[in-house]
Parts: structure tokens; sequence; C-alpha cells
């Protein structure tokens, strides 16, 4: 394997541009994924710990993504730069959009999936499993066929300070759910998730990827039969630093995902294509802008954004 390091210093070039530190892999590859000359933008610094990008294409498109410890979902316009969408936000984490274009939110402190209607209204999507109240749901995508699939780690739930244990959790483990809204059926389709985090589809659907930012520190990836169901899961990959939190596909069927190190991109195959580094470590990550074409990252307290060279699925 060709294996190229490009690590220059990242430079100070304005109050929010930085040059761009790449590790490359596979140069012909990386070179589709990211122009030659892109820089890292800051869109916006000094918030809490930020997660859950999407990209709205709505009102001339704009950016929502979570400020979990703020309690707030935060918007970002290009002429408006950072703006509070909404708070209290019970604590969300990951965003996403319906097939009617709604904002579907995972939330730690409401321990539900909720939708955001088109009128403002906020309703609550699912927040039993079997009964009992789900963890805390982490992150959400939508499938063409409507089907909602989310992960339910416990992070969000309170420590207890002397046992070191997660007070307040009804459920067995943490689980990936799949969620009918026509028939209000729920279904755990994985229970052996460590901590089950960012997940997303390939192009086609019929591939489904979830990284396990627990133990494990990898990305599994399922086959998605017809019928929903998940079969042959395997590890995709294992991120070698840190753990990977959100993740996304692009439309060649690439994977996304954040590190500890800044966004590792990876071949269907499981090749590493080379790697973004980034000035803080990620958590998620998000393609945006009219084209789909820019990658919005949300790295601890602060936002940014790389244009990229591949368009992104939403």
């Amino acid at each position: 394997m060709n294996h190229v390091k490009c690590l220059l210093p990242v430079l100070f070039l304005s109050a929010s541009a930085f040059a761009a530190d790449f590790e490359i892999n596979n140069e012909a590859e990386f070179k589709l994924c990211v122009p030659a000359g892109a820089k890292i933008e800051r869109l916006g610094t000094d918030m809490k710990f930020l997660e859950g990008p999407q990209w709205i294409p709505a009102d001339g498109g704009y950016l929502v993504f979570s400020d979990i410890p703020s309690n707030e979902l935060k918007k970002w316009t290009k002429s408006g730069g950072v703006t509070t969408f909404r708070q209290p936000s019970q604590n969300a984490n990951g965003n996403t959009l319906d097939n009617d274009g709604r904002l579907v939110t995972a939330e730690h402190s409401g321990r539900r999936v909720s939708v955001t209607e088109k009128d403002g209204t906020i309703n609550t999507v699912v927040d039993k499993f079997g009964g009992k109240r789900l963890n805390s749901p982490n992150d959400v995508v939508v499938k063409r066929d409507g089907s909602l699939w989310f992960t339910d780690p416990d992070y969000g739930l309170p420590t207890d300070p002397t046992t070191k244990q997660k007070t307040g959790k009804e459920q067995p483990g943490n689980y990936v759910y799949r969620f009918n809204p026509k028939t209000g059926w729920l279904n755990a389709e994985v229970k052996d998730f460590d901590k089950p985090n960012g997940l997303c589809f390939s192009p086609d659907e019929k591939r489904l990827y979830v990284a396990d930012s627990g133990a494990p520190k990898h990305i599994r990836m399922f086959d998605v039969k017809p019928d929903g169901q998940l079969a042959n899961g395997a590890v995709f990959v294992k991120i070698d630093k840190g753990a990977p939190d959100g993740i996304r596909c692009d439309t060649a069927g690439r994977v996304w995902s954040s590190a500890a190190d800044g966004v590792h991109i990876y071949a269907p195959s499981g090749e590493l294509i080379g790697k973004i580094l980034v000035p803080e470590s990620p958590a998620n990550l998000a393609f945006g802008g009219s084209d789909l074409k820019t990658l919005y990252i949300t790295a601890r307290k602060s936002l940014y954004a790389i244009q990229v060279g591949v368009r992104g699925l939403r």
C-alpha cells in the first residue's frame, strides 16, 4: 500500500481558517475526497461539547447541531453565524431528517427520540421498549422506507459518585433499535454492543454501519435484508486513534468516521484512504451545503467545516 504522510504544521491563517493537515494512505482516492489546498475553517467556538450536526436545506440552508452540556440545539448560517435554535433541548445529541424533512432528534435527558413538526411542535416518536424507559438515545438515522434506526447507550444517564454505576437504567443492555412509525413497532435489532453510537446506511441501504465507542473501538457492518432484518454482522474497521463516534457515508459508499485525531475516510472494502486531522477531537460530522460537498465537523468546543470533493449522503 502506498503510504504518504502529509504532516504540515497547522498555520494560523485568519480568525477562523487553518491549513489542513492530512495523513494519506491512498493518494489517488484521497485526492478525489479532499481537493488540493482544502482548508479547515472554524465556524464557531467557546461552546461546551458539540455533537449531532445535520444540514437543513430549507430556508436557504442551515446547520443544526447539539451542545449537550448546555442543553441547547445550535444553528449555524453563513450570514448569521452560530445562534440558538432551541433551548432547552433535553440534552439533545444526534439529529437527522426524516423523509418528510422533519428534524428527528435523539435526546439524552428526554430519554426519547423526538420529531419537530413543521409548525415547531415537538412530539415523542418513541421513549420505551418493553414497557421500560430507554437509556439515553444517542444517534439516529432514517431509512428510505421511513423506519427510524437509533442507538441507545447509557452515556446520558447519571453516574452514582460512590459506586460509579449508572443510575435509573431500566434496559438490561445498550441496544440498536429499529422503529416503524407506521405501526408503532419497536425492535432491538442488535443487543451485543458495548456502547453503540453513530450509525449510517450505505447508499443502496444494503449495509448498515454502527460505531461502538466503548471497549471495542470499532465500526461494525451488517447486511440489511429486504425485510429490514440484519445479518452477517462483522467488524468493518478498528479505529487506531481514540474511538469512533459519528459516522457518515458519501454517495460512493465510503465511510467517514470521527476519531480522536480527526476524520478517517474508509473505502467500502475497509481500506483506510486517509485522515483529515482536526485541531480538536471530533465527535461527529455531516455533509451539507447546497451540493452536500461541505463536511461539517463538531469537535469538542468548536464547529469546523472543510470543502470536500465528493457528495455526501444526508
